[in-house]
């Protein structure tokens, strides 16, 4: 008896090591404590790698590491493993990540425009080398960018300028054809700059009426099918740390990660549009949608994007109007999708 109860507490003794060996992720997070990213990716995808490595490896997240703008910079410099990204925080470098910005005039779900973002980037975007320095885990797609206002505005006559946040990209591209001021600045500032009157608006996402409080002082949302604009965004991690890990680890996280973390991003941003939209009703705000001429209207500021783009990147990607056309169809397909199952999704309140 005493031999087995001396075997037992061997075993527990090198048993015990192991369990402390868990290999612990920090993920950099700039948005609010109630943005989606924080309330439903993290805590899902925290899931789906324990119990894809068996409890081996999880995720440790946390806040106000850096600005949103420093997001990469800290994972490159290993100050933070993982962080998400919105590409227009590095304009020049990020070209080829605009694809899937452009306005559409037709409405689909983030979710949609995640996964076939995805399924561009790894067919013809990856070879641009965009993200060099860093190992790229997930894309995502926000959903459709509307303009917010401090002040009762209906049309595009209304916007000429005015001082409009933008964050980079395409939506700073289309500020321009509108004739409005814009002012760069990050979603976190929104809320400060509006009630100052720094701002006299602001692009954005629907989610934002709620997660930046945006909906609490700028009370007039003019929408148009399909957004203004879209934006696009990395899941990324340090090479270093991606390479430390054992490859069936590595193997595992892959499993719950590129498209899947995907449409889980673009799922998220669909769920955090519509919160957005029911707390700023609260609040009373008011929603106008843009009117059919100002939409032809629109269509025609904007109907040169896309190819301006196609002419841009097509040194570092020749085929650029076929990787345009291939998104536009993996879009229609994915949007035939069924959504994301909820009861796989971890969702804090």
């Amino acid at each position: 008896m005493r031999k087995l109860v001396f075997g037992l507490l061997a075993s527990l003794a090198i048993a015990a090591p192991a369990a402390a060996a868990q290999k612990v992720l920090t993920v950099s997070t700039w948005g609010g404590p109630n943005h989606g990213i924080n309330t439903i990716v993290w805590p899902t995808w925290k899931k789906w790698i324990e119990e894809a490595t068996d409890n081996r490896v999880t995720l440790e997240v946390v806040h106000d590491m850096g600005p949103p703008a420093a997001q990469m910079d800290l994972v490159v410099d290993g100050v933070a493993d993982v962080t998400w990204y919105f590409h227009g925080y590095a304009p020049g470098r990020f070209e080829a990540t605009k694809l899937p910005e452009f306005p559409t005039f037709v409405d689909y779900s983030a979710e949609a425009a995640s996964v076939a973002y995805w399924r561009t980037h790894k067919k013809y975007l990856e070879k641009v080398g965009e993200h060099r320095g860093v190992e790229v885990i997930a894309l995502g797609v926000h959903g459709p960018g509307q303009i917010f206002a401090r002040t009762k505005i209906t049309s595009l006559a209304d916007l000429k300028g005015k001082r409009i946040r933008v964050g980079g990209g395409v939506m700073s591209e289309i500020t321009n054809k509108l004739g409005v001021v814009g002012v760069p600045i990050s979603p976190t500032s929104v809320y400060e700059a509006g009630s100052q009157g720094v701002i006299d608006g602001a692009m954005l996402t629907l989610e934002g009426l709620r997660s930046f409080r945006v909906a609490e002082v700028m009370p007039t949302t003019l929408t148009l099918p399909g957004g203004f604009y879209r934006a696009s965004f990395s899941i990324m991690m340090n090479p270093d740390t991606w390479a430390s890990l054992p490859a069936r680890d590595r193997e595992a996280i892959e499993s719950v990660s590129g498209e899947k973390l995907a449409r889980l991003f673009g799922y998220m941003m669909d769920v955090a549009d519509q919160r957005g939209i029911e707390f700023a009703k609260e609040q009373g705000n008011t929603f106008v949608e843009l009117s059919a001429e100002d939409q032809e209207q629109l269509k025609e500021l904007t109907k040169d994007l896309s190819q301006t783009w196609v002419k841009k990147v097509s040194r570092r990607l020749p085929d650029a109007e076929e990787a345009l056309e291939y998104y536009r169809t993996a879009l229609a397909e994915a949007a035939e999708l069924p959504s994301i199952a909820p009861e796989t999704i971890e969702v804090r309140p």
